[in-house]
């Protein structure tokens, strides 16, 4: 892991739980013995807000996967400014084409709460990319699903309405396939959600209250029910 915050979860790296192993979406494509490989291998920590588990122009070490919490993921501008390009929650496995191409990071993975962290390490990826067809077709879905994230989220910065870009933010942090862990309820606050969009946390509560109004969310305390998907990724229609 990179940086100082990252160097620092690595010596605060355990063992994964049962719990844990039992949440990774991927592991039962597995065979008994790759299994036990990547059981014996992933190494799982605590990262505080504001901690960047990846760091820009860093070596690629890991595999990452979200347990619990809420990442980001982001980079600088040539102007200074911030580009977050995308949240990560809980079920979320990130990285898989930056190790792909041995690449250093190009972007940065930070903390926006206290979140659980599980990283692979790149030789047993690698590994697991050379023996098991299985994962291999779990991490071409993967490529293939991240692509579409990222030209819709190229869409979403052209959108000049902010209740469209909170709603097909929103979208975006349901998807089935990549982030499988959060199911029909995030959890997430207004002002993590504002971080992620780019916005003030009144706008977005403004944005969030319109969709309510319009079916397409539920908003719970600590977070938000997605009641209608397909109208929220197309918000507002045509």
């Amino acid at each position: 892991m990179a940086s100082s915050a990252a160097s620092s979860l690595r010596q605060r790296a355990r063992a994964p739980t049962d719990a844990e192993l039992a949440g990774i979406h991927w592991l039962p494509l597995l065979s008994d013995g790759e299994r036990r490989l990547v059981s014996g291998s992933l190494q799982v920590g605590n990262a505080e807000p504001g901690d960047r588990v990846c760091r820009f122009g860093a070596p690629s070490t890991f595999w990452f996967g979200v347990i619990d919490g809420l990442l980001k993921m982001s980079n600088v501008g040539a102007e200074g400014q911030q580009i977050t390009y995308t949240g990560i929650p809980p079920g979320a496995w990130f990285g898989e084409g930056t190790l792909l191409k041995r690449e250093v990071y190009r972007y940065n993975i930070e903390a926006l709460r206290r979140s659980t962290v599980a990283g692979l390490p790149i030789s047993v990826f690698w590994q697991l990319l050379e023996r098991s067809i299985p994962f291999n077709r779990f991490v071409m879905t993967q490529l293939n699903e991240r692509l579409g994230q990222f030209i819709a989220a190229r869409e979403i910065d052209r959108d000049n309405s902010p209740d469209a870009r909170v709603a097909r933010s929103l979208a975006a942090l349901f998807h089935p396939v990549l982030y499988p862990g959060v199911g029909q309820l995030l959890r997430i606050t207004q002002q993590e959600l504002a971080w992620l969009v780019g916005l003030s946390r009144q706008r977005v509560n403004q944005a969030l209250v319109r969709l309510q109004r319009s079916g397409l969310i539920g908003i719970e305390y600590g977070g938000v029910r997605v009641i209608d998907l397909a109208a929220l990724r197309g918000y507002p229609g045509r």
